[in-house]
């Protein structure tokens, strides 16, 4: 999606050569003009699977993943990184090793949202090593719901995630996928 890569280029900022930096206005500030546009990508991306449940993890994929809900009218369910007194009871669960945060969660979505008759996208902001999306992955298969595919605003390409969840037959569709960034050089994308 040419015009998320040219806001990357644009606004996005380059730590080291693993860190991109979107918080003006992807995962901490919003752009939400720039949210219709990438959900309006996923739904023409995704349009044919009767999408009728979005998943995502929090936080930093809520924004993205409501904005896209509302093209495909549907709700979203975000699974949580802590138990809390709300989220009591029958749960799904499963354990994500967090790129960003260097620890592992335990990710808990309720049952009663989440069943064998929804067919769910998953959206997420980034992509990295695909351990969040295999967490989300294996909560669906827990609720013996059907999983349509993962909708991704940015791929690390250079990392493995992307590339391991598709040679498993899982389909990663990515709005922005970087092959090489670095402090010098900047962003580079994948053709």
């Amino acid at each position: 999606m040419k015009l998320l890569e040219q806001r990357i280029l644009r606004d996005g900022k380059v730590k080291g050569t693993d860190i991109l930096k979107v918080d003006s206005f992807l995962n901490h500030q919003m752009d939400v003009k720039l949210f219709a546009e990438i959900g309006k990508e996923f739904k023409r991306l995704f349009a044919d699977c009767d999408v009728n449940k979005i998943l995502t993890i929090e936080a930093s994929g809520i924004g993205i993943a409501c904005i896209t809900a509302q093209f495909f009218d549907c709700p979203v369910i975000f699974a949580k990184k802590s138990q809390t007194k709300n989220i009591a009871g029958d749960v799904y669960t499963s354990k994500v090793t967090s790129f960003t945060h260097g620890r592992v969660y335990d990710i808990m979505v309720a049952k009663e949202f989440l069943g064998p008759s929804d067919k769910v996208l998953v959206i997420d902001d980034f992509l990295a090593n695909g351990a969040a999306l295999e967490g989300l992955f294996d909560v669906i298969d827990q609720a013996g719901a059907q999983l349509v595919g993962a909708g991704i605003c940015v791929e690390k390409a250079f990392q493995p995630g992307g590339d391991m969840l598709r040679k498993k037959g899982y389909r990663i569709e990515s709005l922005a996928r970087v092959q090489s960034m670095d402090e010098e050089h900047g962003v580079k994308f994948v053709d």
